[in-house]
């Protein structure tokens, strides 16, 4: 699952370094609010992927006495990094720009002078501007595809293996946040690309540059709501959640239908990383039992569970005679 996530993030990064090159040229021939937008939000992703990258190589570092149980949560903290960073530098951005552009009466499409962090700048198109735009916004959309294939092929991947019904089962339950992240940052790319494409054809169609400014707010609007539910995914892994109830319930059979256990006295699972459960166990054995054969049965137990489930990567059982 690692391997898979860090492709997944790999090929993100490279369209979205890409497309914000591309994205921030268009907004400079132009001054289109909805490039500017889309120029931030392609910024931000690039600088998810870096933070979402150095997640996973922190999240490989070993055990030691500071941190016994590994480091696998730190993808889950720069994943919840991500999501702030696509609410704030993103999404809010984006949406106070497009609210700005609505007041002022908008910016139709065409040849500068573009602002940009208060500098004008002011630079002249061999061809007309509007065509330039699109075919940046489809080039992007090129690319935007091909980082989403990959995230969407690794997250149906997880479904299969796991048996989850659908999109929503997976978003909820899956706790590989980092490819999670990335599969939602291009989903929501992709809608905020057919959003400028939109609010960029309606204003070269009407001449009213308002339906720019409008797409610029609904980019926002849509990265800030997704950055939220990525915020809320990432909360459940940070504070320590547990497998699935029916995961559990035949982690719990597994023990308590092995011979010479008497009684499961407390069963606990948790989340230590991307697919790294811990799982504890007080178990009551049959008192006739030698300590010899007790520990043999340990041993038996521990690798039902990881063969059962190949999540659970540490499995601690307390016996009780």
């Amino acid at each position: 699952m690692a391997a898979g996530s860090t492709g997944v993030v790999i090929a993100a990064l490279i369209a979205n370094a890409g497309i914000t090159v591309l994205k921030f040229g268009g907004f400079l021939l132009t001054g289109s609010p909805a490039m500017l937008a889309e120029t931030y939000h392609s910024i931000s992703d690039t600088g998810n992927q870096v933070l979402l990258l150095i997640g996973i190589r922190n999240s490989k570092q070993q055990a030691s006495r500071a941190h016994p149980f590994g480091h696998g949560k730190s993808q889950f903290f720069y994943a919840f990094l991500v999501s702030v960073l696509l609410f704030g530098a993103a999404g809010w951005k984006s949406l106070t720009h497009g609210i700005s552009e609505l007041r002022a009466g908008g910016h139709e499409v065409e040849a500068g002078p573009a602002e940009f962090l208060g500098i004008t700048i002011d630079l002249q198109a061999p061809v007309d501007p509007f065509y330039i735009v699109v075919a940046i916004l489809l080039g992007a959309v090129v690319f935007e595809t091909y980082a989403f294939s990959k995230a969407n092929a690794e997250l149906r991947h997880q479904m299969e293996v796991y048996d989850w019904t659908g999109y929503r089962q997976a978003f909820s339950k899956t706790s590989d946040i980092t490819t999670l992240t990335a599969f939602t940052e291009d989903a929501v790319a992709l809608l905020g690309l057919l959003a400028a494409l939109v609010g960029i054809a309606a204003t070269r169609i009407t001449g009213n540059p308002a339906y720019d400014a409008a797409a610029a707010v609904v980019i926002g609007i849509l990265l800030m709501v997704f950055a939220v539910a990525l915020a809320i995914e990432n909360k459940r892994l940070i504070i320590g959640e547990s497998l699935s109830a029916d995961v559990e319930r035949k982690l719990r059979t597994a023990i308590e239908s092995h011979d010479g256990v008497v009684h499961l006295d407390d069963f606990r699972t948790m989340f230590m990383g991307t697919g790294k459960v811990l799982v504890t166990a007080d178990v009551s054995f049959d008192p006739e039992l030698v300590t010899g054969d007790i520990d043999e049965d340990v041993q038996q137990i521990e690798q039902t569970l990881i063969d059962i489930d190949n999540r659970v990567k540490l499995v601690y059982i307390e016996a009780e005679l």
